[in-house]
């Protein structure tokens, strides 16, 4: 059974391009919620989050590849591409059956259903824009990423809520350990979309200015778009290519509140099991732990819950707590996966990044938050939690490349 490690990244985010703008962005505690342009909001009564501006597909993807990928597609490409060069990684050593790609998110290309079904509603179905069916489908994903590599392995899409990078980053990596794959090329994507957007904001969970995770007057969450992936390498393709490995995937925990749609357990019962199952399948105990890069989407029952879970866990043991939504929003299906790079950088610079807008201390919300400001630390193990609508609840350790003892994430 082989060791997993990160051997690169790479971001589409509305922070920047590439892992380095987007780190340092995030440790300067820069916002990147701005204005939605993608569409009109003038009726939907919220017009902020974080979108992705200046992003040029053909700045990444030939003319061919940006004219049969819709934007979610073109966010993966891009955002593989970058992982792939972070990673000094060849031609040769991506292509091939021993390399597979796994994505995860919400919605995929669902701006490309929107238009094609406006233009049947509108016109007919012969106004339907036929050049752009191909675009549509989350399946489409890694097969774009594939093409793209020449990476011949397993393709697979898990569509697993907003907790979707974190299920992607654990199957991908239960392929190498189990010796399916050398190499896997995983990560998320979400785009923002207007029926999603509006969605969100009928069901009040939208803050109409700022997004301030675990503050007692937090408003709600604010959505954000992205693309992130990761390079994930069997421990003999690191050293058969001489490659200097960013950090090593752990356990993780997988766990169903099997509660409610959209309101977290109040016990949190799958949360618990999540991180549980995550810190054990590690080698480790919940003392091993040193930062956590938290969920912390700002929705009222979610914070308070996710608190609890930590407290329960932790005790009066009090560790750093982040949550970087308050600077990119909450990306959906991609969040986890954007927040793995955070994860990953934390571990290699020994640097928090903040929890920006954190005004007022919620007495619900009792915990070591890193507010406003980054914090140094000098950080060997890092949870990564996304517990989504549903009860997805999934749970991702990272840590340093061989901190964690032999035989780790197996359990």
């Amino acid at each position: 059974m082989s060791r997993v490690f990160v051997t690169g990244m790479g971001v589409v985010s509305s922070l920047g391009m590439g892992k380095k703008p987007y780190w340092e962005a995030l440790v300067a505690g820069r916002s990147g919620v701005s204005e939605v342009s993608l569409f009109e909001t003038q009726q939907i009564g919220r017009s902020m989050a974080g979108e992705v501006k200046g992003f040029r597909a053909r700045d990444f993807l030939s003319a061919a590849e940006a004219r049969r990928t819709g934007r979610a597609s073109a966010f993966a490409v891009a955002a593989a591409r970058m992982a792939v060069e972070d990673a000094a990684l060849e031609q040769r050593h991506v292509q091939g059956e021993r390399t597979s790609v796994v994505v995860g998110t919400t919605m995929g290309e669902a701006n490309v259903l929107g238009e094609l079904q406006k233009a049947w509603i509108h016109s007919g179905e012969d106004a339907v824009p036929t050049p752009k069916l191909p675009r549509y489908g989350t399946t489409l994903l890694p097969i774009h990423v594939a093409r793209a590599l020449g990476a011949r392995g397993m393709v697979q899409t898990l569509p697993a809520a907003c907790a979707a990078g974190n299920y992607a980053i654990g199957f991908a990596a239960d392929q190498i350990r189990s010796g399916r794959a050398d190499m896997v090329i995983t990560g998320a994507v979400e785009i923002i979309e207007k029926l999603e957007y509006a969605g969100f904001a009928r069901l009040g969970a939208m803050s109409p200015d700022v997004c301030k995770p675990f503050d007692k007057n937090r408003r709600g969450l604010i959505l954000g778009e992205g693309a992130t992936m990761l390079v994930l390498e069997s421990e003999a393709s690191v050293v058969k290519r001489g490659a200097v490995p960013l950090a090593e995937v752990g356990g993780y925990g997988l766990a169903c509140d099997a509660h409610h749609i959209t309101r977290p357990h109040p016990e949190g019962a799958g949360s618990i099991a999540a991180m549980r199952q995550a810190i054990s399948a590690s080698g480790l105990t919940p003392d091993d732990i040193d930062h956590i890069n938290a969920h912390g989407t700002a929705t009222p029952n979610n914070d308070s819950v996710e608190a609890l879970v930590i407290n329960k866990i932790f005790g009066n043991r009090r560790v750093a707590v982040t949550s970087i939504k308050s600077m990119i929003g909450h990306c959906m299906g991609a969040s986890s996966a954007m927040e793995a790079i955070a994860c990953v950088m934390t571990i290699q610079t020994g640097i928090i990044p903040p929890t920006t807008n954190y005004e007022t201390l919620d007495p619900e919300c009792d915990l070591d938050i890193v507010a406003n400001h980054a914090r140094h630390a000098k950080v060997d193990v890092v949870l990564n939690n996304a517990l989504a609508f549903g009860g997805y609840d999934a749970v991702v350790c990272f840590a340093r490349p061989g901190h964690l003892p032999r035989g780790a994430g197996l359990a």
